[in-house]
């Protein structure tokens, strides 16, 4: 290990104490988050089949952006 691999670690613990606060003060906002148009939802009377097709290529991007973003920074 390296001071590198230190830097990455302490970027990943802020990052998820981060959406840990997004989603505990603002999780009655991103209710539409897995509802979007494209989320394949089959629900019947025994069974339920849920696969969030558009919320993964949102967050996909997203995630992208960010990564790109602090390989810039760093």
């Amino acid at each position: 290990m390296n001071s590198d691999s230190g830097k990455w670690i302490i970027v990943t613990g802020v990052l998820i104490v981060a959406v840990g606060v997004v989603i505990y003060f603002f999780h009655d906002k991103l209710h539409w988050l897995g509802r979007l148009p494209g989320d394949i939802r089959v629900e019947k009377e025994n069974f339920r089949f849920y696969f969030p097709v558009t919320t993964m290529i949102i967050v996909s991007v997203a995630l992208t952006l960010l990564m790109w973003v602090l390989r810039k920074l760093f």
